[in-house]
């Protein structure tokens, strides 16, 4: 397996990402909370949801998994599977060398009881790169309980992804969409 825990510019591994996937549990679909639909609202194209089912995975998911072109963002204790986009301060490799070519990141879009059962339950997603974010700020988004800490929710970390990649205004404008949807 190879090991991608070290990224020297955050932008040269995102810019690679043209989609961001959303694997959206069923109950998720239906709550008012969900901030996935920010995502969608403001991303456009460049974002789409796949609703997961645990005994009968996306077609193309699975295409795009085995053609290693997809990254989970999801975290994970297994730095053999991991890219970590806030390590740039200990790099010692050219990002090229670093960087898997991605196409898509997923995201699983449910709770982070529900994400962490999708992922036990999906055993295609395991060997998955994961792609792991350092927030340096806590989540703004208070509409849930039990929340995992250090967490975000969806937009939070498409915003923080997007602010990574070099795109300042659309990470501005998600989180604009994100409070407004807070304070409603």
């Amino acid at each position: 397996m190879l090991h991608y825990s070290i990224i020297q510019a955050y932008s040269t591994f995102l810019r690679v990402v043209v989609q961001f996937i959303l694997l959206t549990h069923s109950r998720e679909l239906l709550r008012a909370s969900n901030t996935g639909q920010l995502v969608l609202q403001v991303l456009g194209e460049r974002a789409r949801v796949i609703e997961w089912h645990r005994k009968q995975p996306d077609m193309a998911l699975l295409a795009a998994i085995e053609a290693g072109r997809l990254g989970l963002v999801f975290p994970t204790d297994d730095d053999s599977l991991n890219v970590n986009v806030d390590s740039a301060k200990h790099v010692n490799a050219p990002a090229k060398d670093c960087v898997p070519h991605l196409e898509y990141l997923l995201l699983l879009d449910a709770t982070w009881q529900e994400a962490r059962k999708m992922y036990n339950q999906s055993p295609y997603l395991k060997s998955v790169v994961k792609v792991g974010l350092q927030p340096t700020h806590a989540s703004i988004y208070p509409l849930r309980r039990n929340q995992l800490e250090g967490g975000l929710c969806t937009a939070e970390c498409v915003a923080l992804l997007l602010e990574k990649a070099g795109e300042a205004g659309l990470a501005q404008q998600l989180t604009e969409c994100l409070k407004g949807f807070i304070e409603r």
